[in-house]
């Protein structure tokens, strides 16, 4: 028969364990720092779609209203905003503060602005922003 000679306990070390434990918390660390980037950029997006989903809104509009945009967004989504139906069913809001709407003025009956602030400033869509708000707001006219 074989017999072991009994050195001491088995098992990890408290070093060991603290190593581990450090290192588990480092990646866990760049791994949420990533996801946030990426729930910013996501959010962007959405921004960046809504202001398009109310600019095609828009021109729907001034194609049923003799050529003039509406006095402020929300009449977009009135019954008979364009003809017989509301031109948007819903106006989108900012998807990280539902009291955030998006910026419309009425320049003029032909003319309009519509802004969103956009998180982050060093976005594609903020070069050659037509209406010279400047990052971080994306800003749009007919």
């Amino acid at each position: 028969m074989f017999f072991q000679k009994k050195t001491g306990n088995k098992g990890f070390t408290l070093i060991e364990l603290l190593v581990v434990i450090a290192i588990i918390g480092i990646l866990a660390s760049v791994v949420l720092a990533s996801l946030n980037s990426a729930r910013m950029k996501s959010r962007d997006a959405r921004r960046l779609a809504d202001v398009k989903q109310l600019q095609v809104a828009l021109e729907m509009y001034f194609d049923d209203n003799a050529n003039n945009y509406p006095a402020v967004i929300t009449d977009l989504s009135g019954a008979t905003a364009c003809g017989a139906k509301a031109c948007i069913s819903t106006i989108p809001i900012d998807p990280i503060s539902p009291t955030t709407d998006y910026v419309y003025t009425q320049v003029s009956g032909t003319d309009y602005t519509l802004e969103a602030t956009l998180e982050d400033t060093a976005n594609p869509a903020l070069v050659g922003v037509p209406c010279g708000a400047g990052p971080p707001v994306y800003c749009v006219m007919p």
